[in-house]
């Protein structure tokens, strides 16, 4: 077994993370740092690539990379992460984070609106494990984590294309460890709960939601990136390398399915 904690269980590994700086981003990626990874990290909100730049220990500088690409460019995008992995010499972990969380009735979304959600939650997923697969399979080795959400399951409204690339994730989980696990490459998926992240900002009642989450939750308080990232660490480490296909519910105990 491969400790966790401190230990520099991922020295030498390169790490594509999309999302990397957002509310449950910024946490994994220093501690992905802290356990010897480089870590690649795609996104595009300045502020939160300024924060994880000073978040980085001064030692660890080195080993965060930070891209802004436009991830529903999915025309463009695949030559950039090409281009990306001839540069880092290789992804040898791909967390699929970023996505787009719009809430509005169903018949209120464009058709477009809805192509862009799957562009930027499912297709430009796909097109970083293409990037990544090739130096994985010629390694011998790989983890893929998928960031799905309890809202496959049912039980909230207004979040049809979301809840739709979410399940694509799923989907593609189980399809891809399948596939690539005679590669030495796992494939798994995360689904958090309700996380206190800008994504809350679309409810117009916190203090009721508040109330919401927790009544529905086991565990009696907000879950905290921490959670997530603990969860990732588990995943890319050893100590998972004969777990993959599955879909781990990181969410207080509020689905138990």
């Amino acid at each position: 077994m491969t400790p966790l904690g401190n230990a520099r269980t991922l020295a030498g590994k390169t790490v594509l993370y999309t999302g990397a700086a957002g509310g449950l981003g910024l946490a994994t990626s220093l501690q992905l740092i802290e356990a010897g990874a480089r870590v690649v990290a795609i996104d595009n909100d300045p502020a939160k690539c300024e924060e994880l730049r000073k978040a980085v220990p001064q030692a660890d500088a080195a080993r965060l990379m930070q891209r802004d690409f436009d991830l529903s460019d999915t025309d463009a995008l695949p030559a950039k992460l090409e281009a990306l992995a001839a540069e880092t010499g290789g992804f040898d972990v791909v967390i699929n984070n970023a996505a787009m969380y719009p809430a509005r009735a169903f018949e209120d979304y464009s058709i477009e609106e809805y192509r862009k959600i799957q562009r930027v939650n499912v297709e430009s997923h796909l097109m970083c494990v293409r990037a990544a697969l090739p130096g994985m399979k010629e390694r011998g080795w790989g983890r893929i984590v998928n960031i799905a959400s309890i809202t496959f399951y049912g039980g909230w409204q207004h979040l049809a294309p979301y809840v739709q690339s979410k399940g694509a994730l799923v989907g593609l989980t189980r399809a891809w460890a399948r596939e690539f696990g005679k590669y030495g490459v796992t494939v798994n998926a995360i689904s958090p709960g309700a996380f206190p992240t800008d994504a809350e900002k679309i409810h117009a009642d916190p203090e009721g939601y508040n109330r919401y989450v927790l009544e529905n939750q086991s565990v009696q308080r907000r879950g905290h990136a921490g959670d997530i990232a603990g969860t990732i660490l588990f995943l890319t480490s050893e100590n998972a390398s004969f777990i993959t296909g599955q879909t781990i519910n990181v969410d207080g105990g509020w689905v138990m399915q």
